[in-house]
């Protein structure tokens, strides 16, 4: 099993280092582990959900000394990799794609956790009107079409507050997955979402986020999928892998096993 999708504590959010991650991911079998907490900002924008851009060189030391560790373990290192979790702000692709070159890092996951309505920032999860729904699909694609990323973290995550699969929804759906089988990104499959309250909607008691009705149209579309649990607890590092992994299975959608390094580094760079 892998995983691509892992928080430290640097995001004000979770908890745990890097070296706690990586102990649960070797008692969970994990192959591969991918941490990728949230891009800090020159700006300082969103201070509560991500590290300050100075700790930048700690979070990166932190992944170097885990990753040196694991390979003196030989045939049975997990192999450690280096990311961020970003949104695509305008006007910041050239700061992502240089962050990207100077860290050397092995990806970058693309992620729409707000959008921009009325000249506020409303979170992604509680999107209720049609036309923030179409604010989030832009803001999706435009992710997507950058070529920047290697998967696009939860894009069913409008889902979260939105009650009834009906068609703004569905159009909303159909934005991303067009831009998504045209640019062959992977989708992710998110495990977090599996792990929050359950929401209750017209399809019954379900999860916020993944939305089964949104994976059921993304077979149409031939897409790609990672299965990942974005942990924010080194005891949540594997957790719900195999959830994710059923409803891949029950909707027919071909899941992306491993990230090639070649293939990260060409997303991260022009």
């Amino acid at each position: 099993m892998t995983n691509y999708h892992t928080h430290t504590f640097r995001c004000r959010h979770a908890e745990g280092d890097v070296a706690d991650y990586v102990r649960m991911a070797r008692i969970a079998g994990l192959s591969e582990l991918g941490f990728s907490d949230h891009v800090p900002f020159p700006d300082g924008l969103w201070p509560e959900s991500r590290m300050d851009f100075s700790e930048i060189s700690a979070y990166m030391e932190s992944i170097s000394e885990a990753a040196t560790a694991e390979q003196l373990r030989g045939a049975d290192a997990i192999r450690i990799l280096t990311a961020f979790e970003c949104e695509l702000r305008p006007g910041m692709e050239e700061y992502l794609r240089d962050l990207a070159a100077e860290r050397n890092l092995d990806y970058l996951v693309g992620a729409v956790h707000w959008i921009s309505s009325g000249g506020e920032w409303l979170p992604a999860t509680h999107l209720t009107r049609p036309r923030e729904l179409c604010i989030f699909s832009e803001a999706t694609v435009r992710t997507i079409r950058s070529g920047l990323f290697a998967f696009i973290a939860h894009p069913d995550i409008y889902c979260a507050r939105w009650r009834e699969w009906d068609a703004d929804a569905r159009a909303c759906a159909v934005d991303i997955l067009e831009a998504a089988a045209e640019t062959r990104t992977p989708l992710e499959i998110n495990g977090y979402g599996l792990r929050k309250p359950l929401v209750h909607s017209a399809d019954g008691h379900r999860p916020q986020y993944p939305y089964l009705r949104f994976w059921e149209l993304a077979a149409d579309y031939g897409i790609e999928v990672m299965i990942n649990s974005d942990a924010h607890r080194p005891v949540d590092v594997a957790a719900s892998l195999r959830e994710a992994r059923s409803i891949a299975a029950a909707c027919g959608l071909r899941v992306r096993e491993q990230l090639d390094p070649v293939t990260m580094r060409s997303h991260s760079r022009p």
